[in-house]
């Protein structure tokens, strides 16, 4: 069983229908990045919310989120969504490690007062 010889049309039609199929796939992937509001707002909200007792006991990871954000904020602006959500969702990580090393700092010191509180008992125990 033979086949007929495919006619140029055909050919071409072969070779051009999964070019074509894959140039509008690559170009609605560009074209469907939806603005990352959700993260963004998540980020600035993160950032907000650690600002008060973070800022003082977590300057660097502060700062870091800060930045982030801001980035984010210029990235939005020009409609670089794929920038824009990483780092809003990266300012997030920050601030949520700058608020988890405040309360670790807080936890240590009244961890430290707590032991010199113990100290000082037992020395009172310990008088006759």
């Amino acid at each position: 069983m033979t086949h007929a010889p495919r006619t140029l049309p055909q050919r071409a039609l072969l070779l051009t229908t999964p070019l074509a199929v894959a140039a509008l796939v690559l170009l609605s992937a560009c074209a469907s990045t939806p603005p990352p509001t959700a993260e963004m707002a998540v980020g600035r909200a993160a950032v907000e919310r650690a600002t008060g007792p973070a800022a003082a006991e977590a300057p660097i990871e502060m700062a870091a989120a800060r930045d982030k954000i801001s980035r984010a904020n210029a990235a939005f602006a020009k409609e670089d969504y794929a920038l824009a959500r990483q780092l809003a969702v990266e300012a997030e990580a920050d601030a949520t490690l700058a608020e988890a090393k405040s309360r670790s700092e807080r936890s240590t010191r009244a961890l430290a007062e707590v032991r010199e509180g113990i100290r000082m008992l037992r020395q009172e125990m310990s008088r006759p």
